[in-house]
């Protein structure tokens, strides 16, 4: 295929959400208009065997949550579309936020009865950071919601962005009739006996007389008219530019649980979001259609995708050029060359090795400890693409194995966990008993790392929650630092080495920053090596 045109065709999207909104169940639906699968699962699987797709852990099947990033790859179309299901758990939003910067565009996922919540708004603030276009879907129509001008007024005054609808709702709930496609000016019919049977009619415009007599219902109709009316006359104008760059978010009106409405967004979606986008670098901008070389990097590390093989893959989103099986690069942090002979694309868990790949596509590489979550990896030139965003942890456990002839499983499951980013794990400075502490950005993350150490590892551990709410990098010059270290009771040292102090609150960090003026304390926990 030509090289420009392969690119052009790629959409690789993340889909942002607060828990419960319907994002994986959206995902399962837009896989079943891609024909990658055949009967979407259940999300919270409790009274069926099907589970979501892109849930493929089995903590995710039992508890009915996305805790891990999925990587989806379907044909529609014409297009190529990777898409990157996040967890919507704010628990998990370290994985989430990482995610984001493998995607060119995101589709922001609203209830339509709860409006804009707490996880969306962290979420969109990332997004709106990267300055990608944000596309919205306005869900669970079927059901009672708040009125959609309502809802545009919450994505200003809450998120700062203008909306256009690109369709309008007839009715809600109970009375949910159908909507009304601004674009295309037809109108498609929500049969509550049947929703996947969608019956599409093709108007002349908002006063067609077919659409009275479709809906059936004067109130409604005249309902309807007066808030399109207000609409074109009030609302914002379509904006292709301003899509592009933002400011304005399309909006969709449907429901996800019943298909009603998805594949009208997709079709748009597809026509409106934008092919593989240029990455900042330290060589500048890398642009894809110019920069035929290849390169790309790592946004995610997941071990045991496959528990019988004990595996660990490395995600890679290729920022530029072609992709080949067996094709030799550069890995730039280590400065060695890797052959990559066994890439995979990926349907969440389920894989297939791929030959060939290009920009925007997200590539699997099995990972012996070679990579970490930032790697870029390069053909030609040697450069490195901007660094990922590292949190710092807000709650700590000291963790010990229950059962010492464990000890070696438990140090590789420690290991690999880091490794992933699902946990950052930190050792006790200069004391006589060594201790291992682990750090992590949400609560759920100490469950999920019991539940996967005993799972994957078949390793019981002990965690015992420790007072700490902060990890700050501490750095300066060499006599401040080691008065520092010798005054300082909480100490512990990173994966690399590093000097880390753990506070309770921060009145401890702002006395210790007045006893020690010259010391510097870092909130980035990833500090990337020179």
């Amino acid at each position: 295929m030509n090289y420009t045109k392969a690119v052009q065709a790629r959409r690789t999207f993340a889909i942002i959400s607060h828990p419960d909104a319907g994002k994986t169940t959206l995902t399962e639906k837009l896989l079943l208009f891609g024909g990658a699968i055949r009967e979407a699962g259940s999300v919270k699987g409790k009274k069926t065997s099907k589970h979501a797709m892109s849930d493929w852990m089995e903590i995710e099947k039992q508890r009915g949550i996305s805790v891990t990033s999925s990587v989806l790859e379907f044909l529609y179309d014409g297009y190529h579309v990777n898409i990157l299901d996040t967890p919507g758990h704010e628990d998990f939003s370290e994985d989430t936020y990482r995610t984001l910067t493998a995607a060119d565009s995101a589709t922001m996922l609203i209830d339509a009865a709860k409006g804009v919540e707490a996880q969306t708004k962290k979420l969109f603030k990332v997004c709106k950071m990267r300055g990608i276009p944000i596309f919205t879907f306005m869900n669970k129509l079927d059901r009672q919601g708040r009125d959609p001008f309502e809802l545009m007024e919450e994505l200003e005054n809450l998120l700062g962005i203008r909306s256009y609808p690109m369709g309008w709702p007839i009715g809600m709930g109970q009375s949910f009739s159908g909507v009304y496609d601004r674009h295309n000016k037809r109108l498609e019919l929500y049969n509550p006996e049947n929703p996947k049977e969608i019956d599409v009619i093709q108007l002349e415009g908002p006063d067609d007389p077919k659409l009275d007599e479709a809906i059936g219902d004067e109130g409604l109709v005249a309902q309807f008219r007066e808030e399109l009316e207000l609409l074109d006359v009030a609302g914002d104008e379509f904006d292709q530019e301003l899509i592009a760059k933002g400011e304005i978010t399309p909006i969709f009106f449907g429901s996800a649980i019943s298909s009603f409405g998805v594949q009208t967004f997709l079709e748009h979606f597809l026509t409106l979001s934008p092919s593989p986008t240029p990455r900042e670098s330290t060589n500048g901008l890398i642009d894809p259609l110019e920069h035929q070389s290849f390169s790309g990097f790592i946004f995610k590390i997941q071990a045991n995708m496959n528990p019988a093989h004990r595996d660990r893959i490395a995600f890679l989103r290729i920022t530029s050029g072609k992709f080949e099986r067996g094709m030799s690069v550069k890995h730039v942090r280590i400065g060695k060359n890797l052959k990559l002979s066994q890439p995979t694309q990926f349907l969440a868990q389920s894989r297939s090795i791929v030959d060939e790949a290009y920009a925007g596509d997200i590539i699997g590489l099995f990972d012996p400890g070679t990579f970490r979550i930032g790697d870029t990896l390069v053909e030609g030139d040697s450069f490195e693409f901007d660094e990922m965003p590292h949190f710092s942890p807000e709650y700590f456990s000291a963790i010990t194995v229950k059962e010492a002839l464990k000890h070696k499983s438990f140090e590789k499951g420690l290991q690999q966990l880091t490794e992933e980013g699902a946990i950052q794990l930190f050792k006790t400075y200069n004391r006589f008993s060594e201790q291992q502490i682990v750090g992590v950005v949400g609560v759920l993350q100490f469950e999920v790392l019991e539940y996967r150490l005993k799972n994957e590892y078949h390793v019981d551990i002990q965690l015992e929650r420790l007072p700490f709410s902060f990890a700050r990098w501490a750095a300066g010059p060499p006599e401040a630092m080691e008065a520092f270290k010798k005054s300082q009771r909480n100490l512990v040292t990173d994966r690399d080495g590093r000097i880390v102090v753990l506070f309770e609150n921060e009145f401890q960090m702002r006395t210790a920053l007045d006893k020690y003026p010259k010391m510097k304390f870092y909130e980035n926990s990833f500090i990337k090596e020179s």
